[in-house]
């Protein structure tokens, strides 16, 4: 049996054909996800395959089985977002990949991927370009904003793809000016952080997330065409179902679209 729990995705992301006008995505646990457009390219957002027992999500699939990366997005440097164990892996698999990191952390991912030259540094608000794909970096606040001389620590992005527009926040808490700068980006599907955060947490050093009522009303202020909650399902203690999510918008924006997406699974967006 396979230590991985759906070790053939990759070849299916692959196979997908996106129609015109539309974006998949495939939730690899946690804040990992593939996103393809109609145009055939592929991004990765923080890739997180690392086998360990602390997982209640297995690893979805082997990082030397990534061999369709175009762009690599990270959003920090966690051991669930930047993941040691993944990246060299699907570095040697896609060498034609790129990698977009906060440009504090640039180094650090250069060491794990084999070169200082395939790796982009982002710094908020610049947009980046990478053939056809434009990723445009924002702040994010990890229970803080972390600004470093060489700019923000944490990074949330919107991913612009064959005419369709992701946001994933990356890992944050709401802060001053978040809505301000997302909501022009005109997004169609918003990936969002759901576990929340508290004393106890925090007094164990876990970082926390918006809980899933300020992502929520995050998803509604800046005008999502739909919602996907994130961040959950993968380390006990630091998790939350999703129905939490799904039934505060239910009952205080029934305008507001939200998917929840099962384990591994597809999920094909079309913009209306």
């Amino acid at each position: 049996m396979s230590e991985y729990g759906a070790p053939d995705l990759v070849q299916a992301i692959s196979a997908e054909r996106v129609p015109v006008g539309a974006v998949a995505l495939w939730w690899l646990g946690q804040a990992s996800f593939a996103i393809k457009g109609s145009g055939g390219r592929i991004v990765y957002v923080d890739p997180y395959l690392a086998v360990s027992d602390r997982r209640i999500t297995p690893a979805v699939f082997a990082p030397e089985s990534v061999t369709n990366a175009d762009v690599v997005v990270l959003t920090h440097d966690h051991g669930d977002h930047v993941d040691p164990k993944a990246l060299p892996g699907i570095a040697k698999a896609s060498p034609r990949a790129r990698f977009v990191a906060p440009r504090p952390i640039v180094e650090r991912v250069a060491e794990l991927v084999g070169g200082r030259e395939r790796v982009v540094a982002a710094v908020s608000d610049e947009a980046i370009g990478l053939d056809g794909i434009e990723v445009l970096p924002v702040p994010a606040a990890h229970e803080a904003l972390e600004l470093t001389p060489q700019g923000y620590t944490h990074l949330g992005f919107t991913i612009r793809l064959d005419g369709l527009t992701v946001h994933h926040t990356g890992d944050t808490v709401p802060f001053e000016g978040q809505v301000e700068r997302v909501k022009p980006h005109a997004v169609d599907v918003l990936l969002v952080p759901i576990n929340g955060r508290d004393f106890y947490r925090t007094r164990a050093g876990t970082i926390g997330n918006m809980d899933y009522r300020e992502a929520a009303e995050f998803a509604v202020q800046i005008g999502a065409a739909v919602a996907i909650p994130m961040h959950y399902g993968m380390f006990r203690g630091n998790t939350v179902p999703p129905g939490y999510f799904v039934t505060y918008l239910a009952d205080v924006h029934p305008e507001q679209s939200v998917h929840v997406m099962g384990r591994f699974a597809k999920y094909v967006h079309v913009k209306g």
